[in-house]
């Protein structure tokens, strides 16, 4: 059986997607989960993005011991020489670089020779190798380029150095045929093909990414990028539980498997749905809700007389657990902390504490609390960053079919003083985000606005995700209640606070240089 690498781009092409923005905590919350899955490389980021991506990717290769850390540079010394910086203290650190070398590239974008670019990316790789151990090279845009210049230049940046050579398909061009095809002709035309490992990068656009990535399986790739859900930049891309869950159900056909736990997919994938604020389509394959259901009299007929008539994945084998009853209202703070240790959240006590009383608030409004309401909040909690916020002390709502809607607010500011102020709307969702502007100092205007449940039944906790624009910034926002209005306003407040700390980390940061 062919082992495959599994490097996971979630926390960089996945966090380029539309609309998503993670803080440092939640990004370092998903690069643990991600450790538990059992990736083998994990791209935290662009170091040379910003400030805040430096650290994001330097919080996570401190923090992370059982992964290979890596984060993106372009083909030149001083994106490298931050790289370095934040990914020296990994345990097992690499880099991954880039430079585009298909025709339309080289000539509007980078404006270089064919000659040119090969001279750049075999300086950037040997430059690289003086600190990584191990330096991956990608060949942007590698689908639309001319193969015996591709050929070429690969056989250079290994002579260079290279560890792995990925060949993208940057804009999800290829049917599966021809992206297979590519890695046969580069296995028969780089005569040092064999000193490396070969890596499949495919994204969505056309539909293709994830059978694309198993057409490279079959042609020889030993390492498959891509991304929990499949999100990413435009389409996603291909979406990892997908590709490691066929070649489980398939091993007959593929010959090849992945090092990842299974059983950790459905937890990986609401946690990352969660935080990015990107649902999971209930259709989607492996972790949507709908991908266990059967609602055809046929299909129901014959998988109570045997499963395997019309399911080939079992829910177990990803991980989807029972909605049963884990927890009660007279459940202790001892069975509270062991119930945390197992599902795998690391607590101080203080944050323990805080969601002991948050569970225990939520046992007495709520009759059954499952496992997803657990996650949920633990979540909320592990992700919460402590710095001074806004923060609701109470909310009434007033409503008739005959009566304009009217919120009153009254809440607690970053600097600690009470406001209260009342507002209208032609919604109760928006007589509240009213109220809240008003009571904002700033230009505050949402963006977009998205309600779910967590569960089912006419008792589950409300979840929203928002999108809003403060001060010229945009942020998204998170709020879960057992009630749909009080879970709005905390969606809208969060969107606030993340970008009140945003702004907060940037001063404090300008103040020590």
């Amino acid at each position: 059986m062919q082992k495959i690498n599994v490097f996971d781009t979630t926390l960089r092409d996945g966090e380029q997607s539309a609309g998503v923005n993670l803080n440092a905590l939640e990004k370092l919350e998903i690069a643990k989960q991600l450790e538990r899955l059992g990736v083998d490389i994990m791209e935290a980021g662009f170091p040379a993005a910003s400030k805040g991506d430096f650290e994001g990717v330097k919080n996570i290769a401190d923090t992370v011991r059982n992964v290979s850390v890596t984060g993106l540079a372009r083909a030149n010394k001083k994106d490298i020489d931050i790289a370095w910086e934040a990914l020296k203290g990994g345990a097992d650190p690499r880099l991954h670089v880039f430079l585009a070398t298909s025709p339309i590239h080289m000539t509007h974008k980078l404006k270089k020779t064919p000659e040119q670019v090969v001279e750049t990316a075999v300086e950037a790789v040997r430059y690289a190798k003086t600190m990584f151990p191990k330096v991956q090279w990608s060949a942007e845009d590698a689908c639309r380029s001319d193969r015996a210049f591709l050929a070429k230049i690969i056989t250079e940046v290994i002579d260079a150095g290279a560890s792995v050579i990925n060949i993208p398909d940057t804009v999800g061009y290829r049917s599966p045929q021809e992206y297979g095809e590519l890695f046969t002709y580069l296995k028969k035309n780089v005569p040092n093909i064999d000193q490396v490992a070969l890596s499949a990068h495919c994204h969505d656009d056309l539909g293709m990414a994830v059978a694309n990535s198993l057409a490279a399986i079959e042609c020889g790739a030993t390492q498959i990028e891509g991304t929990i859900n499949g999100i990413g930049e435009r389409a996603g891309n291909a979406a990892i539980e997908e590709v490691a869950v066929a070649l489980r159900i398939r091993n007959d056909f593929y010959n090849a498997e992945t090092n990842l736990k299974l059983d950790e997919i459905k937890r990986t994938s609401t946690l990352v749905s969660k935080l990015t604020g990107m649902a999971v389509p209930g259709n989607k394959a492996v972790v949507g809700a709908n991908a266990f259901a059967h609602e055809s009299g046929i299909h129901q007929d014959g998988v109570l007389k045997e499963k395997s008539t019309y399911e080939i994945i079992s829910p177990q084998l990803i991980g989807v657990q029972s909605n049963s009853l884990v927890l009660g209202k007279h459940s202790g703070k001892h069975a509270f902390k062991d119930k945390v240790k197992e599902l795998g959240f690391v607590l101080d006590e203080s944050k323990i504490l805080e969601a002991f009383a948050d569970f225990k608030d939520l046992a007495d409004k709520k009759k059954h609390i499952t496992e997803e309401d657990l996650i949920t909040l633990l979540t909320d909690i592990q992700t919460d960053e402590t710095v001074e916020k806004y923060e609701i002390h109470s909310i009434q709502v007033q409503y008739g079919t005959a009566n304009i809607p009217t919120a009153t607010i009254s809440m607690k500011s970053p600097d600690q003083s009470m406001l209260q102020q009342a507002g209208t709307g032609s919604g109760s969702v928006e007589a509240i985000y009213n109220t809240l502007e008003q009571m904002i100092p700033g230009t505050l205007q949402l963006q977009d606005y998205r309600l779910s449940s967590v569960g089912g039944g006419r008792d589950a906790l409300a979840e929203v995700h928002v999108r809003v624009l403060y001060n010229g910034i945009e942020s998204s926002g998170r709020g879960t209640a057992q009630d749909v209005l009080e879970a709005s306003a905390n969606a809208y407040l969060n969107g606030v606070n993340r970008t009140l700390a945003r702004e907060n980390y940037l001063v404090k940061k300008q103040a020590h240089v």
